[in-house]
């Protein structure tokens, strides 16, 4: 069987991409971060989602990303924008993508893995710099450049499979799979029981999403 390591934050995205590698014949472990978010109930939905959907492991990975702050998910004293931003907003957490893929790349070497899978998106997106594609394509030459895996001609891919989809495209796929999107945590300031805002920025996309596909959203709001 080949491998892959899934990022899997919980929420729409990372479960759709966790759906497709699954789909396409990989045994999956799955990767999550706490890193010092606003709350943890994107953490409990990605342990859950990772026993619905089959996955071999699941880790949890701490990194205190609260300390060096910078961004409005690491840092209380910056509020979550309830309207939509110009540029990059003060949700992009500094390097995040960057040390997450890191920590997922020494994992996929450990386990002889065969790829990386990161539900990152490049059209219905907030402007992060490390969710292009470039970025990717960056890594992966960066992944094959600076492991013993890659200098001994086992090369390893890092596949986005979501980055050129719109959300409703996304949502329509996941469906296909049969993923469970009530089970999904997306909201940046979702409660302890993972009830979304309504307001912030990653909820606009889902709840936009939901609507363009057609589809009921499942989503548990708080107003």
């Amino acid at each position: 069987m080949k491998r892959a390591v899934i990022l899997l934050s919980g929420g729409l995205d990372s479960v759709t991409a966790l759906a497709i590698a699954k789909n396409q014949g990989y045994e999956c472990y799955t990767l999550s971060f706490n890193y010092g978010q606003r709350h943890d109930s994107e953490l409990v939905a990605s342990s859950k989602l990772s026993t619905l959907y089959g996955a071999i492991e699941h880790k949890v990975i701490n990194i205190d990303l609260r300390s060096i702050g910078g961004s409005a998910l690491t840092d209380d004293k910056i509020e979550i924008p309830e309207q939509e931003q110009q540029g990059i907003p003060v949700t992009y957490v500094p390097a995040r993508n960057t040390v997450f893929l890191s920590i997922a790349l020494g994992w996929a070497e450990v386990l002889n893995a065969q790829a990386i899978y990161v539900g990152v998106n490049a059209v219905d997106y907030s402007g992060y710099p490390d969710c292009r594609p470039d970025f990717i394509s960056a890594f992966e030459t960066l992944a094959n450049l600076a492991t013993k895996t890659g200098v001994e001609g086992n090369k390893l891919s890092i596949h986005a499979p979501l980055i050129n989809m719109s959300k409703a495209e996304i949502i329509q796929q996941g469906i296909k799979l049969g993923v469970d999107y009530s089970q999904t945590v997306s909201c940046y300031q979702a409660d302890n029981m993972g009830q979304a805002c309504g307001r912030c920025d990653s909820c606009r996309l889902r709840r936009q999403g939901f609507e363009q596909a057609g589809i009921v959203d499942p989503t548990q709001y708080k107003i």
